[in-house]
């Protein structure tokens, strides 16, 4: 494998310490458990702990930082609102943050893409946009079933859990199935299985046991479940599904969206519209909480106030997202994207071709890979472990953490990313 950088990295240049955070907050952290140093400045693809030592980012914040930390051009139009006293918290009263951001989301997201969906502003993470999509596919048919997939992710509070696969999970949560039924996505570590097929059959049958639900929500690109992307077949085969049965689609875009699978929205590649879609994570540009829920104007059955929140539309949120909407309008933005895109493409195929067992998936700014023939979940940990002690961020996923997940921001230049190459390359190698 040809690789452009040498890095190495500096040693420590003095001990951490956790005490203040080991002796006042919950033993539920996690992240920094995997990754123990004290974070102090970020800047597009590298974070930077308080010694100085420096960690290129394939994690970006579990897809909240698709532009990258500390974006100039985002920080700018924030610093500036900041200067000049703009609103700060708004709930959901009209501001001109929030008028910047739904005129620039229209005319670089939704309008070029032929969409007319409403927007509606939930709490501050993703999980939120959940809720208050499956509510209102609820109450718009008046339906109580949901139907979701094996592997689904979707969220820790109790209606997000019911829909996600993962039993620990569901179990900490203590949330059971009721009104949900999980079919098996596309594929996944047991391997394909026709899930719409499957599908058609129980709903054509009056004696399945399956109500016409009234929903199904999917991940086009499942992330947490392994990296398994939908293919363009299986996702308008539910199209039409779903549509012949009067069944809502909800695409969960949360951590798929906003680029990171080449397109804005990553069901875009298959040409189909769904009813209902969640986005949160990347769309508040800047690492901003903003959650939102977009769906067609017919299904905008609420009354005001039916689903609410003290912090629903952060205005800080609002101008970097605004800002970041406007990054899609430029040529060098795209351009910069689709080349690194391919590189990491290239770098899957060169795994693939150095070692078979080794199960390569993904799309756009996205890499998985699979360990579960090479290794598996103890193998995922020790590469995990030996990039970040050379310099290299980098997040696990799947059913048991054996699959290495590589995101890189979307706006990292070819040296950078291929640094971050090259430190993961020898950690597989080593592994």
């Amino acid at each position: 494998m040809t690789t452009l950088v040498d890095e190495t990295v500096p040693p420590h240049k003095a001990a951490y310490d956790f005490s203040l955070f080991e002796a006042m907050e919950s033993e539920v952290r996690y992240y920094c458990r995997k990754f123990p140093v004290v974070f102090d400045r970020a800047r597009g693809a590298e974070l930077y702990a308080e010694d100085g030592r420096m960690f290129t980012d394939f994690f970006c914040g579990a897809g909240t930082l698709n532009y990258g930390h500390n974006h100039p051009y985002l920080k700018r139009r924030l610093a500036e609102y900041l200067a000049r006293d703009g609103v700060t918290h708004g709930l959901d009263m009209y501001t001109v943050a929030k008028r910047t951001f739904l005129s620039r989301f229209r005319e670089q997201v939704l309008a070029p893409r032929g969409l007319d969906h409403k927007v509606q502003f939930c709490g501050p993470t993703g999980t939120d946009a959940v809720e208050a999509a499956l509510k209102v596919a609820r109450r718009a048919t008046g339906r109580r079933g949901i139907v979701s997939f094996t592997g689904a992710y979707h969220g820790m509070s109790r209606g997000s859990l019911a829909v996600s696969g993962g039993r620990r999970a569901r179990a900490a949560g203590q949330v059971g199935s009721a009104d949900v039924t999980f079919v098996p996505y596309e594929d996944g570590p047991a391997g394909p299985f026709d899930s719409i097929g499957y599908l058609e059959r129980m709903l054509s049958d009056p004696s399945s046991g399956l109500d016409v639900p009234a929903a199904v929500i999917v991940e086009p690109l499942q992330m947490e479940g392994g990296v398994y992307p939908a293919s363009a077949d299986w996702l308008r085969r539910l199209r039409e599904l779903t549509t012949r049965y009067g069944v809502l689609l909800i695409f969960d875009e949360i951590q798929s969206g906003c680029g990171r699978t080449g397109t804005f929205f990553c069901f875009e590649h298959a040409d189909v519209v769904p009813d209902i879609i969640t986005v949160s994570k990347a769309i508040g540009g800047y690492g901003l909480p903003l959650s939102m829920v977009l769906f067609r104007p017919a299904l905008d059955v609420w009354s005001p106030g039916e689903h609410t929140g003290t912090f629903r539309g952060n205005q800080l949120a609002f101008v970097a997202g605004a800002a970041a909407c406007e990054l899609w309008g430029q040529d060098g933005f795209r351009t910069n994207a689709t080349v690194a895109a391919r590189r990491l493409e290239r770098f899957g195929a060169e795994l693939r071709d150095s070692d078979p067992a080794l199960a390569i998936r993904g799309r756009g700014m996205v890499l998985g890979i699979d360990l579960r023939a090479a290794g598996g979940a103890e193998r995922a940990d020790r590469i995990q472990r030996r990039c970040f002690e050379t310099g290299l961020i980098v997040e696990l996923c799947g059913r048991d953490d054996e699959v290495i997940k590589v995101m890189p921001p979307l706006t990292i230049d070819l040296t950078r990313l291929e640094r971050g190459l090259t430190v993961l390359h020898r950690a597989i190698q080593a592994g």
